[in-house]
């Protein structure tokens, strides 16, 4: 197992870690999903290039239930401002859906270093 595989088996990750997994995953080296569960707005002024899906938290309860159905087993890695709400996130899916798959983007956007931009493309969600 490389090590990019093997920090995909964490609970979480912090910033540094992540701009890894977004090169690895660009050179085809490992395969994770990255969501932002910030609210639209937030997304618009900043986001982590490499996201994959806008899922916000205010309406967790419509999309909760599809992570794993959509995901299977693939790595889920969470991402918001500070990880706030990312921690509470995981929590909630691990205990209620059993999903163990879901990694904490722990520090969030604030803490991020590598590429960001503004603006709503690439905003999707499931």
């Amino acid at each position: 197992m490389s090590i990019n595989q093997t920090i995909l088996h964490r609970q979480n990750v912090d910033s540094s870690l992540l701009e890894t997994l977004l090169k690895a995953r660009q050179n085809r080296e490992v395969d994770f999903v990255l969501i932002d569960i910030r609210e639209p707005y937030e997304y618009e002024e900043r986001h982590i290039v490499g996201v994959d899906y806008l899922l916000p938290t205010t309406q967790f309860q419509s999309w909760a239930g599809l992570l794993a159905d959509r995901f299977g087993d693939r790595p889920i890695v969470l991402t918001c401002r500070t990880s706030n709400r990312t921690g509470q996130v995981q929590q909630i899916l691990q205990d209620q859906l059993g999903m163990q798959n879901i990694i904490d983007h722990v520090g969030g956007i604030v803490t991020y270093r590598g590429a960001t931009e503004s603006g709503m493309e690439g905003a999707r969600g499931i």
